[in-house]
């Protein structure tokens, strides 16, 4: 059968109605939800004939895992997504849990980080069991937990020996190809000033002042290092909370004294071939140049990582890579354009498991999926047409991956 009329075998309606009952499971990351939502996920694949279970993860989480056995002689493919979700927010027009679709999009919390992905290479696989066809390589699907706590659910998953020649992972691009992403890292900076009274506001160091200075300088903040000017792309920090008032306890009642204290919060990112402690290097050189501006100002920059929960490395995979060829043809044969391919952004800024299938596995793959643009968002939704496509692209990539047999 020719890949043009194993497109045609595609059925639209049910690649919908697929991923609604899956936007229907109310998948809170670390709740019951999740579990249940796995459990679907291995029931559904069991329903086509590939051999599926549910594999433990700490705590007592689970991921779905499935395998469509080749014939033998191919590559195999992995396809790497998690099911957990954000919680739904404030100022949603439509039912975050109903699933509805209309003319254009299709709704719900999680259904483009990262529910659309998923069901686009179920419903890929699922064509081709349908169609009688029979591939060299396997396939493996992989329905994860923990992407949102650091990946736990996928480094359970290769620490249990799952591994393929190749892997998709369908974290929202907007189907661009996304070949590198950055690593991710919180920190905290700790200013210490000189508190007066205002009337003597000459001779104190005002922590805020020098706060409200440093902030908008770290945040325009490139690294040293950066192997290219693409790499240097995905360089980024951002500071999202701030506190400032008296003393380390933060006193808030006494505003006609001049803050003496500031604690920031913030996150980094980094390319391939940069370090952590260049990020934190770069850093304390602004903040040595900070200080001898406000004589009398002392910043700590402290580095935050959370116990129990995995960092997110940097990911990146060689533009000639076969999956990246793969997938590139894929789409070109799908929309007649070229595939956006590089180091993407906004993406090119998130962590995902591709990192952890590359550093932990060794494997080769590339992060490509639908969804993106609407991404943890009231009335999160993905287009309908970047959905469809999604499983069209992800189909043709597995048929030349893993040949047909």
């Amino acid at each position: 059968m020719d890949r043009q009329s194993l497109l045609a075998r595609i059925d639209e309606k049910a690649c919908l109605d697929l991923l609604s009952r899956m936007v229907q499971h109310k998948s809170y990351s670390q709740t019951e939800g999740e579990r249940k939502l796995a459990a679907f996920m291995a029931e559904e694949m069991r329903a086509m004939g590939l051999d599926a279970s549910l594999t433990p993860v700490e705590g007592q989480r689970v991921n779905a895992i499935g395998r469509w056995k080749g014939a033998g002689g191919g590559r195999s493919l992995l396809f790497n997504g998690h099911v957990d979700t954000n919680p739904a927010t404030e100022g949603w027009t439509v039912d975050p849990w109903g699933g509805l679709v209309d003319d254009k999009f299709i709704y719900g919390i999680g259904v483009s980080n990262m529910k659309a992905g998923d069901a686009a290479y179920f419903c890929a696989v699922k064509t081709l069991v349908d169609a009688g066809v029979r591939l060299k390589g396997d396939v493996i699907l992989t329905f994860v937990v923990g992407e949102l706590q650091g990946g736990v659910g996928t480094i359970a998953a290769i620490d249990q020996g799952i591994r393929a020649d190749y892997f998709i992972n369908s974290e929202p691009t907007d189907l661009a190809a996304l070949t590198m992403h950055a690593a991710a890292f919180t920190f905290i900076i700790e200013m210490t000033g000189v508190t007066r009274h205002l009337s003597k506001r000459e001779e104190a160091v005002d922590a805020i002042a020098a706060a409200c200075e440093l902030i908008p300088t770290l945040n325009a903040m490139t690294f040293s290092g950066a192997p290219s000017e693409e790499h240097r792309g995905i360089n980024r920090a951002h500071i999202g909370v701030v506190h400032g008032a008296l003393g380390r306890d933060l006193h808030e009642w006494r505003p006609p004294q001049v803050a003496d204290f500031v604690r920031i919060k913030g996150s980094a990112r980094y390319a391939p071939g940069q370090t952590e402690a260049v990020v934190l290097a770069d850093m304390r050189r602004v903040l040595d140049d900070l200080e001898a501006r406000h004589p009398g100002l002392k910043a700590t920059l402290i580095p935050e990582h959370q116990v129990g929960r995995p960092a997110m490395p940097t990911f990146e995979v060689r533009k000639d890579s076969p999956i990246v060829q793969a997938v590139n043809r894929a789409y070109r044969a799908v929309r007649g354009a070229d595939q956006p391919t590089g180091a993407i952004t906004p993406p090119g800024y998130y962590g995902t498991d591709a990192a952890h299938f590359q550093h932990r596995a060794g494997m080769e793959g590339i992060v490509c999926g639908p969804g993106g643009r609407y991404n943890t968002m009231p009335d999160e939704r993905v287009d309908i047409a970047d959905y469809l496509d999604a499983v069209r692209i992800y189909l043709l990539a597995m048929v030349e991956i893993c040949e047909l047999a």
